[in-house]
């Protein structure tokens, strides 16, 4: 199972530019039809709180480029965006497209990181969620939620195989970022894929290093810094041998 890990240096606050900016960089690597493409969080605008800029009613602007890009492809898509909600702030959220170009799944990021002001402008969401593509189940989850470890459980318990977590994950802690991604492995004994962007925002420096963990913790590959496609496969015997070799998830759900 092929997947397209867009490690992007995304152009502050300008949607129209990203949006070339990934169709250019696919041009470089068309995605094999039937395959997973993720792109970071935010990735149309950078990580900004500036909700003017940055939120879309349903069905804006950034939905219907992720929509178009699956259909162009006949790939499902996973990317970052910010909708308008009802109590006037923004949801950071993670939407997943299928090749037909219907909604899979929309998850909300449940920890806004409140260190870089988000929690002033984007609403926590509820609750973890899974989708299945080709066999697979697969939980999004974005950015900051990756250093709280109960949401992968509770994506586990969903029967979550593969953990996904886009991200705008800074560089001076991008030791942190790796540790937990293998931890993440390890423990739910899930493939999990990280998706940062690279690059210079106002506030941040990134440096990339998406990576795909396999469900031993090893990291089977690395996009190591700027702006390109991290091309990874996932296999789903890997997880199911290990999980029935060494039966610690099953050992945790039966509690």
């Amino acid at each position: 199972m092929n997947i397209y890990a867009l490690q992007l240096d995304s152009i502050w606050e300008n949607k129209q530019a990203n949006f070339a900016k990934v169709q250019a960089l696919l041009s470089t690597a068309p995605p094999v039809a039937g395959s997973l493409i993720v792109l970071p969080e935010m990735f149309a605008t950078g990580f900004s709180c500036e909700l003017t800029v940055t939120a879309e009613a349903l069905a804006g602007e950034t939905e219907i480029f992720l929509k178009t890009l699956a259909q162009q492809w006949q790939c499902t898509v996973l990317g970052g965006l910010v909708t308008q909600n009802t109590q006037g702030q923004g949801d950071n959220q993670a939407l997943v497209i299928g090749p037909d170009g219907s909604e899979l799944a929309r998850y909300t990021k449940i920890h806004p990181f409140s260190l870089g002001g988000e929690s002033a402008a984007h609403t926590p969401g509820k609750e973890t969620l899974v989708f299945e593509w080709q066999g697979l189940k697969m939980a999004p989850l974005v950015c900051y939620d990756l250093r709280f470890p109960e949401l992968a459980r509770s994506a586990l318990k969903q029967g979550a195989e593969v953990l996904i977590y886009i991200a705008a994950w800074p560089a001076r802690r991008i030791q942190h970022w790796l540790t937990l991604l293998q931890a993440r492995a390890i423990e739910n004994q899930a493939y999990v894929l990280g998706v940062n962007r690279c690059g210079q925002e106002p506030q941040y420096s990134y440096c990339g290093r998406s990576v795909l963990v396999d469900p031993h913790g090893v990291i089977v590959a690395d996009a190591s810094d700027g702006e390109k496609i991290l091309k990874a496969e996932i296999h789903p015997a890997t997880v199911r041998e290990w999980r029935r070799d060494f039966p610690a998830v099953t050992d945790y759900l039966s509690r």
